[in-house]
């Protein structure tokens, strides 16, 4: 699927949230990126404004998605605001009026709840490791 251009210039934020993590407000509207179960589900679903508009496996090189670390937070307001767009759109197939419920991926845990909690960006590599070595499971 053709997916929208995206105009030049366009500022990608952080939502603080696992499952809607990228967000940017063009012409009064927010585009949001979907988090999915990947390889189960397609990467990335977009939304403008809760309507979905398509899948997509990788992020569009043009849309400049850099690490969520380097990107601006959302303010408060903002965050309030798309998280009561995303409300009921947490689970693949949501968008459609059939959320994924299959045991063999994690759609079931992504209730509105789940998507409010706030979340750090993920860590690098090197971090991971530490703190796995931290809790006895790495060597």
């Amino acid at each position: 699927m053709k997916l929208p251009a995206l105009p030049a210039g366009v500022t990608w934020h952080d939502t603080a949230t696992a499952v809607f993590p990228y967000a940017t407000r063009l012409d009064g509207r927010w585009w949001f990126l979907r988090l999915n179960d990947f390889p189960e589900h397609p990467l990335y679903t977009l939304f403008i404004d809760a309507q979905v508009i398509g899948d997509m496996d990788d992020d569009p090189a043009a849309w400049q998605l850099l690490s969520r670390a380097t990107l601006p937070a959302l303010t408060t307001p903002d965050r309030t605001e798309v998280l009561r767009l995303m409300t009921g759109l947490g689970p693949y197939g949501a968008e459609a009026g059939s959320p994924c419920t299959g045991d063999w991926c994690t759609c079931s845990i992504l209730t509105d709840d789940y998507a409010a909690k706030p979340s750090p960006p993920p860590r690098t590599s090197a971090e991971q490791h530490q703190a796995g070595r931290r809790r006895g499971r790495l060597p």
